[in-house]
């Protein structure tokens, strides 16, 4: 059963009284309260290692660079997120359990040159398996996501639960980096295992630095200036079409978070970023989400 299927025999709701179930799409841009999340069988254990991001306000983007601006009010409905990005070990389990992602079977459509460049067959490097998994495509993020009854975050989310409850604040601790906080500007030189850093007051770690991590969005550089107020999202039309056939999807998406060798304006919460679906690299990861209802 798909986890964006409304709920059926053996299956269990999770609410929230933050919420609400309805859905409004708008041509690309949608104003959307996300479908029920409903637990498929066997994944019962879902929310394990996910965080509550409460539903409310806050303020988005910045004053640094055009693409960040104008900072701006968004309400967004509570939801859940990782603790943290996913792992190589994590991303193993998917694979062997949906061969169509294996390193020697994917379809050549969903990467472009690597995908899972450092791992051996099935097999990942020695002594990584608590390291964000990387050289993942947009589309195979997707596709590890939809398995475990999650999906992308949204642009939004995203920013909202790096933030960590803050305001006026460049990090997701606050207002300045040094390297005891994060791995960036190319100091370790490799990734770092998972909750190795502090983390923020939301409970999630590495929401700056060690990898970019992909999210849902489409990425449209001045989506600032017309973003609706509530629950943003760039190419939701709705956003359950968009989950569901994301095989299609060929525009770009939106990168952030920062990585292992970006500096230190590239790693604050604002910091926007984007990449084709198709591409994949040492630096890129990603982390999953969940919808609520009330």
């Amino acid at each position: 059963m798909n986890f964006l299927d409304f709920p059926q025999e053996n299956t269990e709701i999770i609410a929230d009284e933050n919420s609400a179930l309805v859905i409004i799409g708008i041509v690309s841009i949608s104003i959307v309260v996300y479908a029920p999340v409903v637990v498929p069988e066997g994944k019962e254990n879902v929310l394990e290692g996910m965080v509550l991001i409460p539903g409310g306000e806050f303020e988005m983007g910045s004053n640094n660079t055009p693409s960040e601006q104008p900072m701006h009010t968004v309400y967004l409905d509570a939801f859940y997120m990782d603790q943290h990005e996913v792992t190589n070990a994590e991303y193993k389990t998917f694979v062997l359990a949906d061969p169509e992602w294996q390193k020697e079977h994917i379809d050549a459509r969903f990467y472009e040159g690597t995908y899972l460049e450092h791992w051996d067959g099935n097999t990942y490097p020695n002594g990584k398996g608590d390291h964000p998994v990387t050289w993942v495509s947009w589309h195979a993020a997707m596709a590890y996501a939809t398995w475990a009854g999650k999906r992308l975050p949204t642009e939004a989310e995203w920013e909202r639960a790096a933030r960590g409850g803050l305001t006026d604040q460049n990090y997701p601790w606050g207002g300045s980096i040094d390297v005891s906080r994060a791995n960036y500007n190319g100091n370790l030189g490799d990734t770092t295992a998972v909750g190795v850093y502090l983390d923020n007051d939301y409970g999630l770690y590495d929401m700056a630095g060690n990898v970019w991590e992909w999210c849902l969005d489409a990425y449209q550089s001045d989506f600032y200036e017309y973003s609706p107020r509530r629950n943003p999202i760039v190419g939701a039309t709705p956003i359950r079409n968009m989950i569901s056939d994301f095989r299609d999807i060929e525009t770009s998406r939106v990168l952030r978070g920062g990585s292992l060798f970006t500096e230190r304006q590239s790693v604050a919460v604002s910091t926007r970023a984007e990449s084709p679906p198709l591409y994949a690299d040492f630096d890129l990861g990603f982390r999953c989400a969940i919808s609520i209802i009330r």
